[in-house]
């Protein structure tokens, strides 16, 4: 039931608003119509129980679920408060009908028998459709009363740009472990997910297993934004070394997807073969100075034509990107190399934008930070099935 910080600005704004109006389309205030999307949405899940809650339905205890933590709400008994607490008008509207919410009870038998999968590729379906309405319409072109220019999700179209030649999507690929949750035998829960760029939105997620890693489940992953909207060939995966895998690479090339992979030592000859190019000989396409924290950042990438030798598949350009931070006072504090593969051709995309997919990867590790520190993901104790 993790979601967004961007939710609090949109959807579950609805909850506390909506409290008159005859029909959701009419009469509610638009955060109120986004809500009810997610009403929609959630009623995809099943919880296993026969009947689906005669009494409360899945979708409705899921969305005030969902809206309890939003507020903050970290326990099942948390989110049993603050439920009871939610005006007798809001209830008659997500109900349809009068309706007591739901108890602690119910909600624990809700959460901990819902279909985990189906629960996240709802929620990643409903984040990606608000953020591509909203980017649908600050680019919108309009010549006289003519609006032109509207996009489908999955495809970023940037302002003056060519349709037929729409940036891609940038999506990062990296796992996590729930610290504090374990299962039966005491294995920690691992999650794999795919996230944004931009907004850090979470797309798609699944579960590694105990016995196994994040390798075998990148595929299944990314097979899962399709039920978000999103086509994987408008799209640029990121992903860290661990990643860097031939089969990988097959499978988004197949799929038309680009990718962008850093190399290390778990691809010996890979990283061999490009630590052995002619770097010192090739230019510098591109160069970034940042001035902040006490220090002075200056990060450098070059890039060239991968060779045809390359022990690694559908790669058409190699980059090294080199990281030099010193003091204020230029006393040098570190240097960082880094070699990489990406199937982008110097056609589609700039050494820049290149630049900018590396460092904009690192971004899940503020993603994982606010799901540590504002959901306090790393202290839930639950232990029993999807809760």
């Amino acid at each position: 039931m993790l979601l967004h910080p961007v939710i609090a600005e949109s959807g579950f704004a609805g909850l506390g608003v909506a409290v008159s109006g005859s029909t959701v389309a009419d009469d509610f205030p638009a955060p109120a119509r986004v809500c009810a999307d997610l009403l929609q949405r959630f009623a995809q899940v099943s919880d296993g129980r026969r009947d689906q809650g005669r009494i409360h339905p899945v979708a409705v205890v899921l969305t005030l679920c969902a809206a309890a933590v939003v507020a903050g709400m970290a326990s099942f008994t948390a989110i049993a408060g603050w439920a009871t607490d939610v005006p007798a008008e809001v209830l008659v509207k997500l109900y349809g009908r009068r309706s007591d919410p739901p108890s602690k009870a119910t909600i624990w038998r809700v959460v901990t028998g819902a279909d985990a999968a189906t629960v996240d590729a709802v929620i990643g379906a409903w984040l990606l459709a608000q953020a591509a309405a909203r980017d649908t319409t600050a680019r919108e072109v309009v010549v006289g009363e003519v609006v032109v220019g509207e996009v489908v999700v999955g495809e970023v179209v940037a302002p003056g740009t060519d349709r037929e030649n729409p940036e891609l999507l940038a999506i990062m690929v990296d796992g996590k472990a729930v610290r504090g949750a374990t299962d039966a035998e005491g294995n920690h829960t691992h999650l794999l997910a795919a996230a944004t760029h931009d907004d850090a939105l979470v797309v798609g997620q699944v579960e590694v297993g105990a016995k196994s890693n994040e390798i075998p489940q990148f595929a299944p992953l990314l097979d899962t934004l399709a039920a978000a909207g999103v086509d994987l060939a408008h799209t640029v995966i990121t992903a860290d070394a661990l990643h860097t895998q031939r089969a990988h690479a097959d499978y988004l090339h197949e799929r038309g997807a680009g990718f962008v992979f850093t190399c290390k030592h778990n691809q010996p000859r890979l990283f061999a073969a490009l630590d052995a190019l002619p770097w010192t000989q090739t230019p510098i396409a591109a160069r970034q100075v940042d001035r902040g924290h006490g220090r002075i950042t200056t990060r450098t990438i070059q890039v060239m034509p991968a060779p045809a030798d390359l022990p690694f598949p559908h790669v058409n350009q190699v980059w090294l990107i080199e990281r030099y931070v010193t003091a204020l006072d230029g006393t040098p504090s570190s240097a960082v190399a880094a070699l990489g593969v990406t199937n982008l051709t110097a056609h589609t995309t700039t050494p820049q934008r290149l630049a900018a997919l590396v460092r904009n990867h690192w971004g899940i590790e503020s993603l994982h930070w606010l799901r540590d520190t504002v959901y306090r993901e790393d202290n839930s104790t639950v232990r029993t099935r999807s809760g």
